[in-house]
């Protein structure tokens, strides 16, 4: 279904182990469901400024460092966002939800995504947070996170696109917005 109706691009339609003799976190289709990459663009949270606060619907960007490296080295107890190099559109029968990989969660370094709803599509915005007192590093172009695919036997009222969701047709990392 992925393949056929465009819902993953770049699709990889086995799970991928090694790259270029390579050991890597893998990646591409898995039993149930498609497991992500990470792109090499990361917004790391600093608090540089001084901010007193975290504010959703008033986010202060510069609290964000942005690097475009193969490694994220996220600070103890801190967080950063990430996208996925995959691009998804999710058809209007068809509700996604996302899970860290284990081998980040046995290390600490838990990844946080909402579900895909119906007919939204774009880039995902990942989010890592080192819950260790330790510095962690993700690895840009390896499997992060497992996508599972929900289908229904109707469509849904309202989708994602008819709401005119704030975060439609995202690409790159898209930090919070009002």
């Amino acid at each position: 279904m992925a393949n056929e109706e465009g819902m993953i691009d770049p699709f990889e339609p086995q799970q991928v182990r090694e790259v270029e003799g390579r050991r890597v976190i893998s990646f591409g289709t898995s039993s149930y469901g498609y497991d992500v990459r990470c792109a090499s663009e990361f917004k790391i949270f600093t608090n540089v400024h001084t901010t007193n606060v975290v504010d959703p619907k008033n986010f202060d960007e510069t609290s964000f460092v942005s690097i475009d490296e193969n490694i994220c080295v996220i600070p103890p107890n801190s967080f950063a966002l990430a996208r996925t190099v995959e691009y998804f559109r999710i058809p209007r029968d068809v509700l996604t939800v996302c899970l860290g990989k284990s081998t980040y969660a046995r290390c600490g370094i838990i990844v946080n995504v909402t579900p895909l709803e119906p007919e939204w599509e774009g880039h995902v915005t990942l989010e890592f947070s080192n819950t260790t007192p330790l510095p962690a590093r993700i690895y840009a172009n390896e499997g992060v996170a497992q996508m599972l695919f929900f289908q229904s036997d109707e469509q849904c009222e309202t989708t994602y696109r008819q709401r005119g969701g704030k975060y439609m047709g995202q690409r790159g990392v898209t930090p919070p917005r009002a």
